[in-house]
């Protein structure tokens, strides 16, 4: 089973809508594929009508509770989601107490590993415990990043990060997001990338109403939109990037 996880230091960039939309087109494709949710907000869980009462971080962490049963249905075929709860907030106080502190996640997802092909991940915006597990754990991380400096510059930071902690640089793959080419910025730094987006995925995001009307159809964007769609594609051919990537 490969891991792959939406990852951002800043909040409102793009993140679930991604890790809903790559994990819709992974099982479309055939994947056998586990969405599990780690950010409180619950975003991808309300998206993919994650019914049933959540486990407790708490719960799962301790062993509580057999990961098998924290795993949910979704209306859509070989898709599956592991809901999150509002005491997700309290993931990282907890996984202090665990030992060794980055592999608590690792563990948590080795039994998934007969039943899916692929892992996807859907992480709350902070460098913290929780995200020195995900970055432990994951094949590979990528990042949505808004054309903007300071999107840019929380992208830097998390490359920084990354070299101070040890972690491979060779995991990071990010791409632009909520791209709006009416925006002069948005243009200059889709036309010339900075040097921090190098090795970026070619696919780009646009800001698009169809994304926003995710929440409205509470669905990924292929249950609704025109098979032609621009969000549509773009997500179709970041798809492609990552699969490929991954070896999937």
């Amino acid at each position: 089973m490969k891991t792959l996880a939406l990852y951002n230091v800043k909040g409102g960039v793009g993140k679930s809508a991604a890790a809903v939309n790559l994990a819709y087109l992974a099982a479309a494709s055939g994947l056998r594929t586990l969405v599990w949710d780690l950010d409180s907000q619950a975003a991808s869980s309300w998206y993919l009508h994650a019914n049933g009462e959540a486990a407790k971080a708490k719960q799962v962490l301790a062993g509580d509770t057999p990961v098998s049963r924290l795993v949910r249905p979704t209306p859509y075929e070989d898709l599956s989601v592991i809901p999150a709860e509002f005491s997700y907030r309290y993931f990282d106080i907890l996984l202090k107490k665990v030992e060794p502190p980055r592999e608590a996640l690792k563990r948590l997802l080795k039994p998934f590993a007969s039943q899916y092909d692929l892992a996807v991940l859907d992480c709350p915006p902070a460098l913290s415990h929780l995200a020195d597990n995900i970055f432990h754990a994951a094949d590979l991380v990528m990042v949505p990043v808004v054309p903007t400096w300071l999107s840019l510059r929380a992208f830097e930071q998390l490359r920084e990060y990354f070299n101070q902690e040890g972690f491979s640089q060779k995991k990071l793959k990010p791409f632009y997001s909520m791209a709006d080419r009416r925006r002069s910025l948005h243009r200059e730094l889709l036309e010339q990338p900075p040097e921090v987006m190098r090795g970026a995925a070619e696919a780009v995001i646009p800001y698009s109403s169809m994304v926003e009307r995710m929440g409205e159809h509470q669905a990924p964007i292929a249950a609704y939109a025109p098979s032609d769609d621009p969000a549509l594609t773009a997500y179709a051919e970041l798809w492609l990037e990552a699969s490929k990537t991954l070896g999937l």
